[in-house]
């Protein structure tokens, strides 16, 4: 079996790229946008552009020289976020360079020629890892159990080494706000721990650096983009077949906070990027066994107002 079908734009002589750019010009979505469609368009994108620059810049996630092997799943995350990089590579401060990923995990009905003429047609270099991880899924879940934490592991450990293979120093994935506050509402009502997915981690076995771009973005504004840019949306039927997934539910919950206040999403995340240690009860976060001797220095660095006036 072939392990990665590759491409690089950089083999195309110029005008191959010329007359491709004519034709994807011609052919774009947004053509048939009316004026106000257009300034509409152009604010939601230049939001996404803000938000994904911000949180580049506040996580240092993207630095001089950095290859960044983002991950295209086909889902509207991923294809939003390979098109605001791409968008941010053309003005960025620094220099860096990005390859698209897909893993083909040999699902049955899979649109193989999707992801390929997509890449090709808006000329992205980019590469098919081709893993059956598909089969080993289906043979290690036990009927009526969820596939989603083996399949997703299999898919991250795939994609962190083919990652290493052709060099990439950043690894981006698509997870937006929503996925980041689900997560959380997970781990704390299923798992027992206050954790999230953090906009730039280092993998457990330190050789890989991944980056989350889209944290600061609203699930709603990368569907509507991805909808009036007509991406090829290919469907996860492996995940997606599965009805009352816990996170799932947690969507829904967090929908209909959303809906009877909004903007509590929002406050939501910023409790995320404003933790106070000394308010929760992590023993191994906070030292709350030293607090007594805490006390005892500031108490020594202490000066009585009463007897400082009485030195005059």
């Amino acid at each position: 079996m072939q392990d990665a079908v590759t491409f690089d734009p950089t083999t195309v002589d110029d005008d191959t790229r010329q007359q491709r750019d004519e034709v994807s010009e011609a052919s774009s979505p947004l053509a048939a946008l009316d004026a106000k469609q257009r300034r509409e368009f152009n604010k939601l994108q230049k939001r996404l552009r803000r938000q994904v620059g911000n949180a580049i810049i506040d996580y240092g996630m993207i630095h001089e020289g950095d290859r960044v092997m983002v991950c295209l799943s086909g889902g509207k995350d991923s294809y939003t976020l390979l098109e605001i990089l791409r968008n941010l590579q053309r003005n960025a401060p620094v220099n860096f360079s990005l390859v698209a990923v897909n893993l083909d995990q040999k699902q049955p009905g899979f649109p193989e020629h999707v992801l390929p003429e997509y890449l090709e047609r808006i000329g992205v270099e980019y590469y098919i890892l081709e893993r059956d991880t598909y089969s080993v899924v289906k043979e290690k879940t036990p009927e009526g159990k969820t596939t989603c934490a083996l399949c997703s592991r299999l898919r991250r450990g795939s994609l962190y080494g083919f990652a290493e293979e052709i060099g990439a120093t950043k690894v981006a994935l698509g997870h937006h706000r929503e996925d980041i506050l689900e997560t959380l509402f997970l781990n704390m009502f299923y798992g027992g721990s206050l954790k999230a997915m953090p906009p730039k981690l280092l993998s457990d076995d330190g050789k890989n650096i991944v980056i989350r771009p889209l944290a600061y973005c609203r699930e709603a504004d990368i569907a509507e983009f991805a909808r009036l840019m007509e991406f090829p949306i290919i469907p996860c039927n492996l995940c997606g077949s599965q009805p009352n997934l816990q996170r799932q539910v947690v969507k829904e919950m967090l929908a209909e906070w959303e809906r009877k206040n909004p903007g509590r999403l929002e406050t939501m995340f910023k409790a995320v990027t404003n933790v106070a240690p000394s308010q929760l009860a992590d023993r191994e976060l906070f030292d709350f066994e030293g607090l007594e001797a805490k006390q005892a220095r500031m108490q020594e660095r202490r000066i009585d107002a009463l007897d400082l006036s009485n030195d005059g």
